[in-house]
């Protein structure tokens, strides 16, 4: 099936094959990861030296989380329009590339929180439209493909960019260098975009060829969705087992501010350890999402063991316990990422799916958030209180998990293949 052009003179001439469209775009995402995922990495202690509180610093990076996802809901219902996804792409990814280079020219702590908050901002606005094209182009070698691709490129950028923040923080001894050497990639990801963009308008076309190839009317890739229907209890109580993990999965931010804070680590190591940390992440995902197409979602009973590990190891008072604790945090990451949202195509009627997405990772988006409340202000007050307190958690959720029982719902969806992906 072609994607390069009509078929038999009968589609719309597509100017660029789906697999190049593709790495094209993958490209772009390696880029700005190095740009958010290195400005990520040094967050918690870049605060720190602003004077943030450990609280501070687990309420902004949980509300990023939170903001990331949440706003989804919104992002994802403008991302339905084919006419506003290439501005909306534009635009997310713009707000990351301005947003973080910013970061190294301000030493007021109120204007970084909100620049922090503003990166989040930008992945939230682009992540539906881009998901959303990617989707249309992979129509023609598999989306599945297309999305491992996508991901392999943009675990790429997620390592070498806390390796450069942290290059540029050991020889200069501050953060802002660091932050300013991250608008180069932001910038040549901006240009790479916006020709993307003059060369495939409407990515849509895509999958119209396939359509059309494979014999089907043009209207049926524009015909209008079932009408809406509500989504099934099983759905609300998978969505309440993930939101009780992440209430109780403390961010990376707090990690690394308590290992620069107690002396663990030098500032510059902190970086090298997030990108060893994204390492580990990639491996999870693959490992996870494998065993998800053999097994289901029991995968994730592995998820709250992780993270009620996590407190008793990145908190402690020895380096090589926090150094593993950062290591397991990015073994949960992993999981989190590749298999939970898995469930939800299982769980949601077909025709609802973009919108159960939307509510899937808005109730655990806030959890997050709400967790991370929680978390800094036990960890000012009792760090064994918070890892007794995680642990609890994690153990309901397991709990949760029993009784609810999704891996007998989607079973057999699983074994057809479905492993989920990060959204950059």
């Amino acid at each position: 099936m072609s994607t390069s052009g009509s078929a038999g003179g009968t589609g719309p001439a597509v100017p660029m094959t789906a697999i190049r469209f593709i790495l094209v775009f993958g490209i772009v995402s390696a880029l700005m990861d190095m740009v958010y995922e290195g400005a990520r990495s040094v967050t918690g202690p870049y605060l720190g030296t602003l004077g943030a509180s450990a609280l501070l610093v687990s309420v902004v990076t949980g509300a990023g989380a939170a903001v990331a996802l949440v706003l989804r809901l919104v992002f994802g219902r403008l991302a339905d329009r084919p006419a506003l996804r290439w501005t909306l792409a534009i635009s997310g990814y713009g707000l990351t590339a301005l947003s973080v280079p910013l970061l190294g020219i301000t030493d007021a702590l109120w204007i970084a929180c909100l620049l922090v908050l503003a990166e989040r901002l930008g992945k939230a606005v682009r992540s539906p439209a881009k998901d959303t094209m990617l989707a249309e182009a992979g129509s023609s070698l598999g989306r599945g493909k297309a999305f491992a691709l996508h991901e392999a490129l943009d675990q790429a950028g997620a390592f070498v960019g806390p390796l450069l923040v942290g290059a540029a923080l050991a020889l200069s001894g501050s953060y802002g260098p660091g932050f300013l050497l991250l608008a180069v990639p932001g910038l040549v990801a901006m240009l790479i975009l916006f020709r993307l963009k003059r060369r495939v308008p409407d990515p849509g076309a895509f999958e119209t060829v396939v359509r059309m190839d494979d014999g089907a009317s043009p209207a049926g890739v524009l015909a209008a969705a079932p009408a809406a229907t509500p989504m099934p209890r099983q759905f609300w109580l998978y969505a309440a087992f993930s939101s009780l993990t992440m209430f109780g999965y403390a961010t990376f931010g707090l990690l690394s501010f308590h290992a620069v804070a107690t002396g663990l680590l030098a500032p510059a190591l902190v970086p090298v350890l997030y990108a060893a940390a994204m390492g580990v992440d990639a491996v999870a995902a693959l490992l996870s999402g494998w065993l998800y197409d053999r097994v289901g979602l029991k995968v994730l009973l592995v998820l709250p063991v992780l993270a009620a590990a996590v407190p008793w190891l990145g908190f402690s008072n020895s380096a090589p316990l926090a150094v593993v604790g950062a290591l397991v945090w990015g073994a949960a990451m992993g999981v989190q990422e590749s298999t939970m949202r898995a469930g939800v195509a299982g769980l949601a009627p077909a025709a609802r799916r973009g919108s159960a997405y939307g509510m899937f990772t808005a109730c655990y988006g806030l959890a997050w958030l709400a967790g991370s409340l929680l978390i800094g202000l036990l960890y000012e007050q009792s760090v064994p209180a918070l890892a007794v307190t995680i642990t609890v958690v994690q153990a309901a959720a397991l709990a949760v998990f029993a009784i609810v029982r999704p891996h007998s719902t989607v079973a057999g969806s699983s074994k057809r293949g479905s492993s989920g992906k990060k959204n950059t």
